[in-house]
């Protein structure tokens, strides 16, 4: 089977209301990295608006100008989350449409008391062979207006978006008592093979409380319903909670692994398959220096000439900041040794206020997605926060502007 195809569709962006942020210029950034601009889509730190968190785009092609989807939702307090909404741009982001609800992930009421099913951490996805978009994300259970301490097993939550309609609500079934407790590929990047495939990764346990393993899978999709064809060799780590949010992408030829983790690390691993890996490496400078990430996702932002990373990380400007979720930054990876390149660091989303004196003016989050959205640009979009001013943020978008054409990205 040719697994070698990354297929991705995009389009340019010309944002509103961007301010340029201060980089460095060295000859081995300018080959890749031109520019990146921080554009701020909605206001929610100012109290003038809903604060949006979780935001996560995919393109979606079509004759003239595409789209570009937005899957979102508020955020009101720790691991609290309002129902999933979806906003579009047709005119290459000089305007998006008002965030609107998905209906098939909404609240479902459980029972007679005040418990709700809700769904979170949602990733949409083209799929080029269907020409649909898969939405794919996690349940997790409220009771009242706070996350539930007590959670019941959870799973994955899915629902498929065509021609501007939502399908129903899904489950995606998985009957191994490995995941009894919990499976998931929340916030998690994933690969549509060329046979219509999609290779991605769970995290899973099956008791609570167990350090959870995470393994690769292929799955099949025919524009309606996913399943599980093949799931990989389990990878351990015994700290906390286990291996959890895993990412993967396709960098010539070849896949990638990231795995957010508990022990201060993260860690990557690589494959041919997608089910078999390389031992878990943790992320690491071209020194070899271990870069500390205390429980944050990271993930992949992939052009056709290079690989790099997206993550949060302990810097002596953020040392208050909790689990130091600001800045955000990319580096460039070397696919050989599997380590960040040092010089090649950037700021993707600027850390604002102080994070050494006053930690509670900081604005962070952690949860943000990459997209390739032309051979000329690409995105990171992140949802801000300051839980101790009501969990207020701005909905923000980061372009990342290539002096080399992604070949990945065509359209």
């Amino acid at each position: 089977m040719n697994r070698r195809a990354f297929l991705q569709s995009g389009a340019v962006l010309a944002a509103t209301a961007t301010s340029a942020l201060p980089q460095a210029a060295t000859s081995e950034r300018a080959e890749f990295i031109a520019a990146i601009e921080k554009v701020t889509l909605r206001r929610g730190r100012d109290g003038s608006g809903p604060t949006w968190f979780h935001p996560r785009c995919c393109v979606v092609p079509g004759a003239g100008r595409p789209i570009v989807l937005m899957t979102l939702q508020t955020i009101a307090g720790s691991d609290y989350f309002g129902p999933v909404h979806w906003m579009t741009t047709r005119d290459l982001g000089k305007t998006w449409t008002d965030p609107q609800p998905v209906p098939p992930l909404g609240r479902v009421k459980q029972g007679n008391g005040p418990a709700e099913e809700g769904v979170c951490d949602v990733v949409p996805e083209w799929h080029p062979q269907t020409n649909s978009v898969l939405a794919l994300g996690h349940n997790v259970f409220y009771s009242g207006p706070k996350f539930s301490a007590d959670q019941p097993p959870r799973w994955p939550i899915y629902a498929v978006w065509r021609d501007g309609k939502w399908g129903r609500r899904r489950k995606l079934e998985w009957a191994d008592p490995r995941g009894a407790y919990i499976y998931s590929n929340n916030c998690g990047q994933r690969v549509v093979l060329p046979n219509g495939d999609i290779q991605m990764s769970f995290t899973f346990g099956a008791n609570k409380g167990e350090a959870r393993a995470v393994a690769g899978l292929i799955c099949g999709f025919d524009g309606d319903t996913l399943t599980v064809k093949q799931v990989g060799e389990p990878i351990f780590n015994p700290k906390g909670r286990g291996l959890l949010e895993p990412s993967v992408t396709q960098f010539q030829g070849r896949l990638f692994l990231t795995i957010r983790a508990e022990d201060n690390r993260g860690y990557v691993c690589v494959g041919d398959d997608g089910l078999t890996w390389t031992p878990k490496q943790a992320w690491a400078w071209d020194d070899g220096t271990p870069l500390d990430l205390s429980s944050t996702q990271q993930h992949w932002l992939t052009h056709s000439d290079a690989l790099f990373l997206v993550y949060t990380r302990k810097d002596a400007s953020n040392l208050n900041v909790p689990r130091w979720r600001a800045p955000l930054w990319v580096a460039q990876v070397d696919p050989r040794t599997l380590r960040l390149r040092r010089d090649t660091e950037r700021v993707v989303l600027p850390l604002v206020g102080d994070g050494m004196n006053k930690p509670d003016d900081v604005a962070y989050s952690g949860n943000f997605h990459p997209v390739n959205v032309s051979p000329e640009e690409s995105w990171v979009t992140d949802g801000e926060m300051l839980p101790k001013r009501g969990y207020k943020g701005d909905l923000l978008l980061a372009r990342i502007r290539w002096h080399r054409p992604n070949r990945l990205v065509t359209g």
